[in-house]
């Protein structure tokens, strides 16, 4: 099934998608995340009147309590900042304040020279994890995939120690604009566009480290909250953003994320 989360009159609001006459229209409200012990389809039987997905104001689809992002994930990117392909895996966390909707500005901040784009495939958590074991199918965990831009303020994350400032700037997690479960996160191709120009194109086949191994892994470290998001890596092609760009991560069966960038005021 596929997701979305969005502006209803009475608020933000989850709905489910289905193709009706050609086009995609949000059908019944489904449980939120933050309320629930699972994220899943509503047990009230909330119907709605077909609302035309392109007529609604499209929100970030989750809430998450966390954001855990996986670093140096394909060799080429690790190739391309100068490092060497992690032997373990390498995660750090973003604040939640970073998420911004669809069509929301990135804002690069006067703090930093460079900014980059990082399109990435983003999984939102589904149910409570901790300590998965390799038994168990992690398939069950995940609610559903989307597209995920990881903007990074590339100089502050080559002269800090760590990454929490380069990686933490308010607006620098744009996600969205839906949740899928239809598609195989294994296999699937990232691409950014920049100004309509391809910048990046990978597929996650060439993760260093799987989608299984990655939760399993953040598992064992953290609990995994439902509606919580793992930013899985950046293929090759990193690149500056300038204002007035607009940058886009495409994800086959998910849609495009597309955000433009300003200057901080």
């Amino acid at each position: 099934m596929r997701y979305c989360r969005f502006q209803s009159p009475k608020g933000p609001a989850y709905g489910m998608i289905e193709s009706m006459g050609g086009r995609d229209v949000i059908t019944r409200l489904v449980t939120m995340p933050e309320d629930a012990s699972s994220f899943g389809v509503s047990t009230t039987g909330d119907h709605l009147t077909a609302l035309p997905l392109n007529e609604v104001k499209l929100l970030a689809p989750t809430v998450p309590s966390k954001i855990i992002g996986v670093g140096r994930n394909y060799r080429d990117h690790a190739k391309e900042l100068g490092n060497e392909a992690p032997s373990e895996l390498l995660i750090f966390l973003k604040p939640s304040s970073t998420i911004i909707a669809p069509g929301e500005a990135i804002v690069k901040p006067r703090l930093s020279q460079r900014v980059d784009y990082e399109g990435e495939l983003g999984v939102v958590i589904g149910r409570k994890c901790r300590n998965v074991r390799e038994d168990e199918d992690v398939k069950t965990y995940v609610r559903g995939y989307t597209c995920v831009n990881d903007v990074t303020a590339r100089d502050l994350q080559k002269s800090d120690a760590q990454w929490t400032r380069a990686k933490g700037f308010d607006t620098f997690c744009p996600v969205g604009p839906l949740l899928s479960d239809e598609i195989d996160g294994g296999n699937v191709t990232v691409e950014t566009h920049v100004n309509g120009e391809s910048r990046q194109r990978g597929t996650t086949k060439d993760f260093i480290f799987s989608l299984d191994a990655i939760i399993r892994f953040i598992s064992r470290v953290m609990t995994l909250q439902p509606g919580d998001l793992i930013t899985t890596g950046t293929p090759a092609g990193v690149g500056p953003l300038s204002a007035g760009d607009m940058v886009e991560v495409t994800i086959p069966g998910i849609g495009t994320l597309r955000n433009p960038v300003q200057d901080e005021a």
